[in-house]
């Protein structure tokens, strides 16, 4: 799982999000319920108390104490129902007191009587011995004839802590499961929420700058993927006028330079033939003539440059044995490397059969051993593979020359890029010879790879699709 993806930090974001909600939730619900328990069980007390003074106390001097007593116990069983009851006189003498409930939650015996005068009704907590807590409702009482009274009625929090438990209980069970219901929930949906994101990024990462015709899927669901795929197709578009315009004017320029530079040619030709110039005239004419030697060079290397990126190229597409070529194009080329003493050497794996235009391919063949035995010193060697697997067709150009520096490995394939300029131009090259290459190879769907290192060699690898079905050109 991609820990920065934006499916795995918007399901992050929402399940902390849900998660605290939750957490809040369940926490105002458990503290909120404690308080409403405890104003339910303070209002029951302070009814009982209110019932005990107006019913039974008010009547105390007409009916007696012994009434009040055996109408207390009858009516409200303090015992039985778990309660508090206490009746005190105001010189400090109990009325009445309750027993031990039969749970033997508390004993009244030992809840002490406020010693202050009480103005008001009130409720207070007092804490047993047990650890557990009683609530108290104390109400004041005066009869009519003026006798007063102090009224207690309690209960204990266990029925409250019961059902808070229950509660908390509930709430840790639950929201874990929650939690995770709808973390898997929200991930299944962003997922879901996300594919076309994943479609435009699939289609983005095949657009390069030779299929700029090609656009990304557009999702009609008229919210921001819609507008962001629109978006982008509208700058590919731009994008591919823009390297169509660049491309055509290379094209053009190149194809208005041809004439120019044979005229020049020509007339350098016919001037180095008059018979009376001087030795250093001759001399400056000749070397005006490599230069336009150079410089037809490499204006034909940009337009076929130019027509192969454009698609122009007329390409003659038959099935070719790619490692018969490149037997047949290094034995013509070992007289070159045997003029700087090196070994050049051929290593193929039987027929290797794939479709494309012979000479172009030959021209890629052509290309990668003059590079490798230029910039491979005397007494060294390069070595040529053909080899075949997984329906494809590798040709390896391997040398252990000067090698390229890192800094300058991923812009080899660019145009006049040259990693050591100076030397380059003393052996020649502008910089374009491993452009065709790469033009040539993208033209034939095949993937073109180099791995180098200063002062260990270089591989130039090539992979191309084996020929499927493409009848054979009869010679």
């Amino acid at each position: 799982m991609n820990r920065r993806s934006v499916r795995f930090r918007l399901t992050v974001w929402y399940a902390s999000l849900l998660a605290g909600l939750l957490i809040l939730y369940g926490a105002s619900v458990y503290l909120g319920l404690g308080s409403y328990l405890r104003w339910m069980l303070e209002e029951s007390l302070s009814r009982q108390a209110r019932q005990i003074g107006e019913t039974l106390l008010a009547n105390l001097d007409r009916s007696g104490e012994e009434y009040v007593i055996e109408e207390i116990k009858e009516h409200y069983a303090p015992e039985i129902n778990g309660r508090f009851l206490r009746v005190t006189r105001a010189d400090g003498s109990v009325l009445y007191v309750s027993g031990r409930p039969e749970d033997k939650s508390f004993d009244p015996a030992l809840l002490s009587i406020p010693a202050e005068p009480v103005e008001g009704a009130y409720a207070r907590e007092e804490h047993l011995s047990d650890g557990s807590e009683l609530l108290i409702y104390t109400l004041p009482f005066t009869t009519v004839e003026g006798s007063r009274f102090l009224i207690e009625a309690g209960a204990p929090y266990g029925q409250i802590e019961g059902a808070l438990r229950g509660l908390l209980l509930t709430l840790i069970v639950v929201l874990p499961v929650l939690v995770a219901a709808a973390i898997g929930g929200g991930y299944f949906l962003m997922a879901r929420a996300l594919t076309p994101l994943d479609k435009i990024a699939r289609s983005a990462e095949l657009i390069t700058s030779r299929n700029l015709n090609e656009r990304l899927p557009v999702v009609h669901t008229g919210d921001e993927l819609e507008r962001l795929s629109i978006s982008l197709n509208r700058m590919i578009a731009r994008l591919d006028k823009a390297f169509e315009h660049i491309s055509r004017f290379s094209a053009d320029a190149s194809h208005e330079l041809r004439t120019p530079l044979t005229v020049l040619r020509g007339e350098l030709e016919a001037a180095v033939q008059q018979p009376n110039l001087s030795p250093q005239l001759r001399d400056t004419i000749g070397s005006a003539l490599e230069e336009v030697d150079r410089l037809t060079k490499i204006v034909e290397s940009l337009l076929t440059i130019s027509r192969l990126d454009a698609g122009e190229a007329a390409m003659e597409r038959t099935r070719v044995d790619i490692a018969e070529l490149a037997a047949v194009t290094a034995e013509q080329m070992r007289l070159l490397a045997e003029d700087k003493n090196i070994s050049l050497r051929c290593d193929l794996a039987g027929e290797a059969e794939v479709e494309g235009d012979r000479a172009r391919l030959k021209q890629v063949v052509v290309n990668l051993l003059d590079n490798a035995i230029k910039y491979t010193p005397e007494g060294g060697a390069v070595q040529v593979r053909v080899s075949t697997g997984d329906g494809r067709a590798v040709l390896e150009v391997i040398d252990n020359g000067i090698g390229i520096p890192a800094e300058s490995l991923p812009h080899i394939f660019e145009r006049f890029y040259r990693a050591d300029k100076a030397r380059s131009r003393q052996m020649g090259g502008a910089g374009l010879g491993l452009s065709i290459v790469n033009s040539i190879c993208a033209a034939h769907g095949a993937r073109l790879d180099a791995r180098s290192a200063e002062r260990q060699g270089s591989r130039f690898r090539v992979e191309f699709p084996l020929a499927d079905g493409v009848p054979e050109k009869k010679g």
